[in-house]
């Protein structure tokens, strides 16, 4: 069976890479944010996604970012129980 896309996961990969750039510039200072650009990646996370994955993919992200970070807090951020730590 041919793979689809480039890696066979295009769209996980991108998924990921999405919800990473998108945590990463939520951090920036208001003044300094791309919100365009922020807009835009929330709509290309969510195009085909159920919301609570949208919200688990950026909840990992942020852990990724801040692994100091306790993730039960995180995942609550978020709004993900308990039950995805």
């Amino acid at each position: 069976m041919p793979k689809k896309g480039i890696t066979g996961h295009d769209d996980w990969v991108l998924t990921e890479a999405l919800a990473t750039a998108l945590v990463a510039l939520e951090q920036l200072e208001p003044k300094h944010r791309p919100n365009a650009h922020m807009d835009d990646i929330r709509k290309m996370l969510a195009n085909g996604k159920e919301p609570a994955a949208v919200s688990l993919h950026l909840a990992q992200a942020k852990c990724r970012l801040f692994p100091d970070t306790d993730p039960l807090e995180i995942y609550k951020e978020y709004g993900i129980g308990e039950e995805y730590g």
